[in-house]
């Protein structure tokens, strides 16, 4: 079967490499991709975003499915438009999506279903979130309800920073908008923990845990980013806490979409705060998480187009995935700067000694060519992924990878998988 990836970062990289030891794979194609993902298939020059574009290429290519990394054509109808024109598309419907694309549509359904999440009120008026968070004395979040790209949560410890960050995405609409209504909850403790599951309408198959880590700085500190570094399992999350995630929030979730009318098929994510009262839904996210799915596929054994099929075609129940029982570690190198702004175009170097280390992987995400030069072109440029027998030496493979990297202005955290540790 020939297959269409569509995006163009780390985690896209990580899904190509992964679906090209596919047996059943035929032609590959990536849309737009990166040049990591040339290494497994054919980029194509159509944007993700460009929906009629990809349509009309899988049909006029005979492509048989379509798997669709990124949120926002997620939350534009792809998966609508593919099969409308009889193309299977892994990832939810346009409807379903809206978990993620709208955090006040989470938030009710959520409440619709008693699936245990921090205390929430959505407003359309910056007035109004300037009135509500100044009659508050307890540290609270407050969020861009639409997709910001991982960056528009702020967690504020006091009212004043609250407003200035309600102020920021509703006057100044640092996020567009998706800034246009504001999410603000009561701020939860806890250590976070990223669960994925794949479903297909009726089954849900949860993958293995892991544990992102959002903000830029070393210990959690600093703006919050798309993600400086993961790593899978996480061991706070204990047999006993996963039932009690599946029983809580993962069956009331897609049972919820189904009577909504919007029924999931796809990766359902839940962004966890494990709380001392148990686990409490920070966020949903409608497709695989990145960077967590590179640690994730680093483990994963089993034939991946096979698993998106059986999600696409409702045969979940007869999957049984296979794993590597050691960890796996992905450090994130980004560009000096990011999340704020940040230089293009440094030169790359140490990519293939890296590469060439033991149970290593270089997932490339903010990347181009440039002559005979890998280059940088985002803000999160490598996701550097490892193995080890323990989280602790994975976590030291995946350093010493990073340190066989350079580029002008390179940043990344020294921390990451420490909480494990």
């Amino acid at each position: 079967m020939d297959v269409l990836l569509v995006g163009s970062g780390g985690r896209e990289h990580a899904i190509a490499w992964r679906l090209s030891q596919s047996k059943g794979l035929g032609k590959l194609y990536i849309a737009p991709g990166n040049p990591g993902t040339a290494t497994y298939g054919q980029n194509i020059a159509i944007a993700a975003d460009d929906i009629t574009g990809l349509v009309n290429f899988a049909k006029s290519n005979y492509v048989g499915l379509a798997v669709i990394g990124p949120e926002d054509p997620l939350a534009a109808g792809i998966v609508d438009a593919f099969e409308a024109v009889g193309i299977k598309a892994f990832g939810p419907s346009a409807g379903a999506a809206q978990l993620e694309a709208d955090k006040a549509f989470a938030k009710q359904v959520m409440r619709a279903n008693s699936i245990p999440t921090a205390e929430t009120r959505s407003f359309d008026t910056y007035a109004d979130a300037r009135a509500y968070i100044a009659s508050r004395d307890e540290p609270v979040v407050v969020k861009a309800a639409g997709l910001a790209k991982g960056k528009g949560v702020f967690v504020c410890e006091e009212p004043s920073d609250a407003i200035l960050a309600a102020e920021k995405i509703m006057v100044d609409r640092i996020f567009g908008d998706a800034g246009r209504v504001v999410v603000v909850e009561d701020k939860l403790l806890g250590q976070e923990a990223s669960i994925m599951a794949l479903v297909d309408g009726r089954s849900i198959y949860v993958l293995e845990a892991s544990q992102d880590h959002k903000p830029i700085g070393e210990g959690d500190t600093g703006p919050n980013t798309g993600g400086m570094g993961a790593y899978s399992p996480a061991p706070i999350v204990t047999d006993k806490l996963m039932d009690q995630i599946v029983r809580e929030v993962l069956v009331p979730t897609v049972d919820g979409m189904n009577r909504n009318g919007t029924p999931y098929r796809g990766v359902l994510y839940a962004g966890l705060m494990m709380t001392q009262g148990g686990p409490r839904v920070l966020e949903f996210n409608v497709r695989f998480g990145d960077p967590e799915t590179q640690p994730i596929l680093m483990r994963l054994q089993s034939d991946l187009l096979e698993v998106m099929l059986a999600v696409c075609n409702g045969t979940l129940d007869r999957t049984v995935l296979k794993w590597d029982p050691r960890p796996a570690v992905c450090v994130v190198m980004a560009a000096g700067g990011y999340p704020g702004s940040y230089a293009k175009g440094k030169a790359i170097s140490g990519l293939n000694t890296a590469a060439a280390m033991r149970d290593v992987m270089v997932f490339q995400a903010g990347t181009a060519k440039a002559g005979e030069d890998i280059v940088t072109a985002g803000g999160r440029v490598l996701g550097v992924t490892a193995l080890g027998e323990t989280i602790a030496a994975a976590k030291a493979q995946a350093y010493q990878a990073v340190d066989a990297i350079s580029f002008e202005g390179a940043y990344c955290r020294r921390d990451i998988a420490d909480k494990a540790i």
